[in-house]
């Protein structure tokens, strides 16, 4: 479905959007409730206008909290500006993953960044270097390792998934030339594996209602893509939501 020159996605409200993030960081924020209105309106708007699904726009917010546990105990409630960078990577992954085209101009991202709160610096809104190979095998392993999804036959499978990334990360030392681009490649032949045995593990139930999410979230860019490539992001939002349902990391490496 096209969207005209800064128009919404079709079928998002961007009213609606705005209360289903605002209701979900008030959870993360332990009940504080931080209102979306003026320049975070503005921002959260700019996601929905984007056509970021509600689903992405919550991992984003997740992966901001999860690094500010790390910090230590929380001082303060955190606000929704704090959160751009994160959701928009994880919408880039995303788009990566279903192939889907941009569903809104260059100019409504740059709208989105300028209603971040004034007083936050910009280097605090990215201070993340390039993530090692190294220390992504060490992630993807203790998350697969801490969120056994206990499904009838999946716990083999990644218990065959995690020794392989342990022989890849064998000896600790940084994978170059050869070594890495081989590294990479298996690593994007496990994730594969991976997004297939999460699949399989769903109930027809589960499967059901993530084909359903899957189709309502790349509503907004159906009008933009071919059949056969409409059906291979389909497919892939599928996987990844299946993956995501069962906790279960993202394996292969983008850096």
């Amino acid at each position: 479905m096209d969207l005209g020159d800064g128009g919404f996605a079709s079928g998002i409200d961007p009213g609606r959007y705005c209360r289903e993030i605002e209701t979900y960081l008030c959870r993360k924020n332990d009940g504080h409730l931080i209102r979306i209105a003026g320049p975070a309106f503005e921002l959260v708007s700019g996601w929905a206008e984007q056509g970021i699904p509600l689903r992405v726009a919550f991992e984003g917010i997740d992966r901001l909290f999860e690094r500010y546990y790390r910090k230590g105990p929380r001082r303060r409630p955190v606000h929704i500006s704090f959160c751009d960078n994160d959701v928009q990577d994880v919408f880039d992954a995303w788009r990566r993953a279903t192939g889907v085209p941009a569903a809104a101009s260059t100019a409504v991202v740059g709208r989105a960044r300028r209603a971040r709160r004034p007083e936050e610096p910009e280097e605090e809104d990215r201070r993340r270097s390039r993530a090692s190979l190294t220390k992504h095998l060490e992630r993807t392993i203790a998350a697969i390792t801490a969120r056994r999804p206990g499904a009838p036959g999946l716990d083999d499978a990644l218990d065959q998934i995690v020794r392989e990334l342990d022989l890849l990360r064998a000896g600790g030392r940084p994978l170059r030339g050869e070594a890495r681009a081989a590294a990479m490649e298996r690593l994007r032949e496990l994730d594969a594996r991976l997004s297939a045995e999460a699949r399989a593990a769903l109930s027809r139930q589960q499967a059901e209602a993530l084909a359903r999410e899957a189709d309502e979230s790349l509503a907004p860019f159906r009008g933009r893509m071919a059949d056969d490539a409409w059906q291979g992001a389909r497919d892939a939002a599928v996987d990844r939501a299946a993956r995501a349902a069962l906790g279960l990391p993202v394996i292969a490496f983008q850096g």
